[in-house]
């Protein structure tokens, strides 16, 4: 009796740990099927109201992405992504695949690093800029991509 209690205390722990493991396979691809998506929107043009797949706005880049990548929400502006989203800690805030939003939300975009940002721009179209001083000022807040 005791051996078939060991045998199966043994099973469960090793079903714990491939669980564990495949858990994290998971969000491993998730996060790198974001920046495949972001990568291969890069130097589209901006035009206002575009969601793709050869033009973007701000949150329609985003909307992309996310789309792309399994996370299916209504086609809507910064201001609405940033009530519907949930909040981004501290920590999180640099973290790739945080949402960034700007300007009293009204501009929006992913964050790659503690220095950088993804973003559809008027005058340049989707690119990484710096988070430099002319953006920080322009913070509003963070949020958090949630997982499909």
């Amino acid at each position: 009796m005791r051996r078939i209690t060991l045998i199966a205390a043994v099973m469960l722990l090793a079903g714990s740990v491939v669980s564990a493991q495949s858990e994290q396979s998971q969000t491993r691809g998730f996060w790198e099927g974001i920046r495949a998506s972001i990568q291969h929107n890069l130097g589209r043009p901006y035009v206002w109201g575009a969601a793709g797949l050869k033009s973007f706005d701000c949150s329609g880049f985003v909307w992309r992405v996310m789309y792309e990548n399994g996370i299916l929400l209504k086609r809507t502006t910064a201001r609405k992504f940033y009530m519907t989203l949930p909040q981004a800690t501290k920590d999180d805030q640099t973290s790739f695949g945080t949402l960034v939003f700007f300007d009293d939300l009204q501009h929006i975009g992913i964050i790659d690093d503690a220095s950088s940002f993804y973003h559809a721009q008027v005058s340049i179209g989707t690119n990484r800029s710096p988070m430099n001083s002319f953006w920080k000022k322009k913070i509003y807040g963070f949020r958090k991509l949630p997982m499909p």
